[in-house]
Parts: C-alpha cells; structure tokens; sequence
C-alpha cells in the first residue's frame, strides 16, 4: 500500500471475516471474474435489499489492489444477505508515475479521495481504500472492516432513492429520472447534493511495468463518469425529482454499463441515498 507521497506501506490484505463467499483464493488477481447476476431494471430503498454504496479507490500499479479488487468483485456477484451492495471503483491517477499508467485512471477520482481523507486525522490517501456510504474508510482488502461497515450502513436510515432510464438514442444519450423521497439521515441546514455515475463491467488490462507486470487484472465495476445533477431539499416528501442526461460512450460495452445516482451530504460526504439500473439498449 503506497500513499500519494510515494512512501510504501506493509497492510495485511487478507479477505476473511467478511463471510464465507468472499474469503479469496490463492493468485486471485489472475483469475478471470464470475458473471454477475442480472440486476433489475431499478433499485431503490423501497427494495427488499438495503442498498449500501461501496468505493474502492485502486490503481493498476498497486500491487496490494487487485486483492482488493476481487472482494470489490464479490460484494457484485456474492452479496450479502438483505444488502445490495453498489461498488463504484475509482482509479487514481497517482500511481501513474512508477511505470504503469492505468487507463482507467482520473485525476478526478483522486480529488475524489482527497476530499474522504480529509475528514480522517491523517489526510494522506493511499491505495487501496474502501469507503462505505462515505462514511468509514479503511484499506480496501480488509475483509473484518468492510463487514463492520457494511453491517452499520446497512442498519442507518436510507433516504428512499430511484433511477429509471426514460430513453437511450442511436447516438448514446440517455435520460433518466432521479426520484427521492423524505431525507433521511442528513444534518440540519447541510446541503445535500445529487450526483449521478456511470460504471463498467468487465474490464482487464493485461499489465506490462510497474508492481503488477506479467499479471491480467480483472475490475469490478469501474467509474467512467460522474456529474452532480443538483440539490436535494431538506423538507418535505420529495427531496429531489428530475432529470439527467448521460452520454454513454461507444467504447463502452452497453451491455456492461450501470447507472447509480445517489445522495450525499456535502459537509460530511456521508451518503444518504443510493441506487442503480442497468442500462438497456
């Protein structure tokens, strides 16, 4: 595990804990991934399973991340029980620089992180990190923690929260209805922000430099893109209802491409809502 300053950490990345389905297998980050379950055209808080945003920040340079990333790719394909668990995995950009540049990195995903680990006593990020509900951070393979976690998000209030797709055109721009209802969880007078984010299944890169080469990596569900939509109001039953538009790209597999929107409180980041479709062609 190595911080943004380039010092390198030792961090046990052992999955255990967490329940049996995500205790890994030895050379886990050479296997090829299962094929996740087919997803419902919408999920929102009114579902059966309690939706808990789950973000991995990780990078194709790191040598303790593609441990991390299988869990992330377990909690997809394996959830717990009563929680679905919504992974957004975020490549950072400064790894870049130890001989491998990760094609899925953004600068933007590491401002991202440098705005969770500002609310931590020691401000230095580093991969991998998971954040759950944008509350508890932890190193992204600690299996104890992240079901720890999982487990409080899971019983905290959640804002009920819905994403339909209304239309996809020949060109790749889809409109989607957001619908949330009463906020719940989120602090009196703190702005709450509407944010939409656009992931990817199945994606790997075959590495060839840096502390992963010679080795196939295989991704969880990787953030492509992420827009704030608006703001949620504090009162009342319907905290936000609206629209957004999102290009799809054409590199991107359709089939492949999730859509989340979730709610998150700006001071804090902690997230008060979240949900996800499929997209449909």
């Amino acid at each position: 595990m190595r911080n943004l300053s380039g010092v390198t950490f030792k961090a046990s990345v052992a999955i255990i804990g967490l329940c049996a389905a995500f205790v890994l297998p030895a050379g886990a980050q050479t296997q090829a991934p299962a094929q996740a379950p087919a997803q419902a055209a919408s999920s929102s808080a009114n579902s059966t399973s309690k939706p808990v945003l789950v973000e991995l920040f990780t990078a194709e340079g790191c040598s303790d991340c593609p441990r991390a990333e299988e869990l992330a790719k377990r909690m997809e394909t394996e959830p717990l029980r009563g929680i679905n668990l919504i992974v957004l995995e975020e490549h950072v950009d400064y790894w870049n620089k130890y001989g491998w540049i990760d094609p899925f990195s953004s600068g933007d995903w590491t401002a991202r992180q440098l705005e969770y680990v500002g609310k931590t006593p020691k401000p230095d990020p580093y991969t991998p990190e998971m954040v759950i509900d944008g509350g508890a951070q932890f190193p992204g393979g600690d299996g104890r923690q992240a079901q720890a976690a999982i487990n409080a998000a899971a019983a905290a209030p959640e804002t009920n929260l819905s994403v339909t797709q209304e239309s996809l055109d020949a060109k790749g721009e889809g409109e989607f209805k957001i619908s949330a209802g009463r906020l719940e969880g989120d602090a009196p007078g703190d702005p709450v922000e509407v944010w939409i984010a656009v992931t990817e299944d199945g994606l790997s890169s075959a590495v060839k430099a840096g502390e992963n080469a010679g080795h196939t990596l295989y991704h969880a569900a990787v953030l492509r893109y992420l827009h704030k939509v608006g703001a949620a109001q504090g009162s009342g039953d319907a905290a936000f209802t609206g629209d957004a538009k999102v290009k799809i790209n054409s590199k991107w597999n359709r089939k492949d491409v999730n859509v989340v929107v979730f709610l998150q409180d700006k001071k804090s980041m902690k997230v008060l809502g979240v949900a996800s479709t499929k997209l449909t062609s």
